[in-house]
């Protein structure tokens, strides 16, 4: 259900995220490096304090090894305040999550140094005679925010995990047989046999306003019904309607890195209308009723597709009532969800959980009372988690 709100900024979205726009920029980019036979040039931005850093240059002598490509590191320092507003829990997230993907891909977890001389040391050994201003110019030049991120022609790959979109890129380049990282994902019906783990729950924190948790919600309830896991959908207020700043650039990553996502799982993404402040309210007051009265998984995935594929305009009674109904809900369950605050005191508590579990973005996820685990792309560890459950209980 369209109207003139839905129907602009769709049309907007539809060109900031177009492959076509994409593969335009990218020939583009790439004709100065073509006419002079220059050597494609991958730029690494490195922070010795940062735990996805220390996994990401683990693989700098393979890529460079594997493609005919030079890699030129640059030092840099910490992600800014407003693109990491919760630095204590970022730091202690990060050496979680770093555990997990280190032996996941099977490198050396290590600990970064703290004290000041230990991290001047570092930054002398691994990149002598750089400063980190020179490195943090270059990466907001490229337009990004955080270190770990690889930049290539316009493009930035945030860690290891979005390694394999680069080396996708440089395959014309390739010197080896095969790439050098692996896309982690969750199995599927196809290829691996669910568990079971009945009785086991998994809770998933979402946001209204976030496209990965549109990336996250129907890949995490198919993984729940196949593995028999119950979900519990944990709502919770977007960062920005929690008083947290989300600047431009982190935005704009956000929506082009989602699309990438999109096209890779093969989930429609890209003519966004923005729900936030009355469209994440009333959306919020729905998914409420639909929880009580068992649609609230096909209405959260219902929302989340008119938001960020379909650009419905959830603040207009007709657009709300469309994913409502599509859902399985009634105009009086609209009716009577609009009329019910409760919402409010749910969404406080799910996010004065998950500030307790030592997070404070969506998608999060938690099974049973095990650590929890933060992004859509951290499935496949959710996964492993089911699987675990389901083998303790036998």
């Amino acid at each position: 259900m369209l109207h003139a709100r839905g129907l602009v900024a769709g049309a907007a979205s539809a060109i900031i995220t177009s492959a076509a726009l994409r593969d335009v920029g990218r020939a583009v980019r790439a004709g100065p490096r073509r006419l002079t036979g220059r050597m494609p040039t991958v730029h690494y931005f490195h922070s010795v304090s940062d735990p996805w850093s220390l996994l990401a240059a683990q693989l700098l002598p393979a890529l460079g090894a594997g493609y005919a490509v030079r890699f030129v590191p640059h030092l840099v320092g910490p992600p800014s305040a407003a693109a990491a507003p919760d630095a204590e829990r970022l730091v202690e997230w990060g050496l979680r999550d770093c555990r997990r993907l280190a032996e996941a891909h099977g490198l050396a977890f290590l600990e970064p140094p703290k004290s000041a001389g230990d991290i001047a040391a570092a930054e002398a050994d691994f990149a002598p005679g750089q400063t980190r201003a020179e490195g943090e110019a270059l990466l907001a030049a490229c337009g990004h925010y955080s270190p770990a991120v690889f930049s290539f022609e316009g493009e930035t790959y945030w860690g290891i995990d979005r390694l394999p979109y680069l080396e996708a890129r440089l395959a014309p380049f390739r010197k080896s047989a095969a790439p050098v990282v692996r896309q982690l994902e969750a199995s599927d019906a196809r290829n691996n046999a669910g568990c079971d783990a009945r009785g086991v729950s998994l809770d998933f924190f979402l946001s209204f306003r976030s496209p990965y948790s549109h990336l996250a919600a129907g890949r995490v309830r198919r993984l729940a019904e196949r593995h028999g896991a119950t979900l519990r959908l944990r709502p919770v207020l977007p960062m920005v309607m929690r008083g947290l700043p989300v600047p431009a650039a982190k935005r704009l990553y956000i929506v082009r890195d989602a699309k990438r996502e999109a096209e890779r799982l093969g989930i429609p993404f890209g003519r966004i209308c923005d729900p936030v402040g009355a469209g994440v309210e009333r959306g919020l007051a729905v998914l409420h009723r639909a929880v009580a009265v068992g649609r609230g998984a096909a209405f959260a995935e219902s929302f989340l597709a008119g938001a960020f594929a379909e650009a419905v305009d959830a603040t207009t009674d007709a657009g709300l009532r469309m994913l409502a109904e599509r859902a399985g809900l009634t105009a009086g369950d609209v009716a009577l969800a609009l009329a019910d605050e409760g919402w409010r005191a749910e969404a406080e508590a799910n996010r004065t959980e998950l500030l307790a579990l030592g997070l404070w973005g969506v998608p999060a996820f938690r099974v049973g009372s095990r650590p929890p685990h933060w992004g859509q792309d951290r499935l496949w560890a959710v996964e492993q988690d089911l699987r675990a459950e389901a083998a303790a209980a036998q």
